[in-house]
């Protein structure tokens, strides 16, 4: 059998088996399931991961990065914080929701951290904080816990959740782009998806 022609029988693609592509966000009432199981099954530090990542709409490798210092000064729990991006090397802005605030305060009593303590602890001993690979794997657990395809989801799920509502409801693209932390009006375009979500919605709303 010529060289060529065993590749071709024998060679499996990486991605067989496999969704790729751009990872949907969530819905509204698949971010309220999902915080409802993890307060059922009391797990604190991932409730308040959880909300910061929804709320932050920060890059995986930002959000196991942050420190006490980031959300609290003193007593208090930040409204909103500032935080340099990694990818960029911009600062990037994010609101704290009450209940966003409420987990984190648990979280840090409960764990007894300190103000230069990283909020998120990895699980091996010999790193100070959750690895991006370790905060996937609890994405995924998080999709599964209330039946979606962990395959279809990823940390830029969450990421886009809030970016995508708020932008359904105000379709104001600017305060979007900057909430994201994106240098370019079109970055914030291709990663939202909106030019397609719009077109289709236009073509639902025309009879014919």
């Amino acid at each position: 059998m010529p060289y060529s022609q065993a590749l071709s029988t024998t060679h499996i693609p990486w991605n067989k088996g496999c969704l790729i592509g751009q990872k949907p966000p969530l819905k509204l009432q698949e971010v309220w399931a999902i915080r409802y199981h993890l307060e059922q099954k009391h797990k604190l530090a991932q409730l308040a991961m959880f909300n910061l990542a929804i709320d932050s709409k920060l890059r995986s490798c930002d959000l196991v990065r942050l420190r006490v210092s980031d959300v609290k000064q003193g007593s208090m729990i930040l409204t909103r914080s500032q935080v340099i991006q990694r990818k960029t090397g911009q600062p990037v802005r994010f609101e704290i929701t009450e209940k966003t605030r409420k987990a984190l305060s648990v979280l840090i009593s409960d764990k007894q951290l300190d103000q230069s303590d990283y909020l998120f602890k990895g699980r091996i001993s010999s790193s100070e904080h959750l690895s991006t690979r370790q905060y996937s794997r609890i994405v995924h657990r998080w999709v599964s816990m209330i039946g979606l395809d962990s395959t279809a989801y990823g940390t830029h799920s969450i990421r886009r959740t809030k970016a995508t509502l708020i932008y359904r409801r105000t379709r104001n693209l600017r305060a979007v782009q900057l909430l994201l932390g994106h240098s370019k009006l079109d970055s914030t375009v291709r990663y939202l998806g909106i030019e397609l979500d719009d077109a289709l919605e236009i073509a639902e709303q025309t009879e014919v």
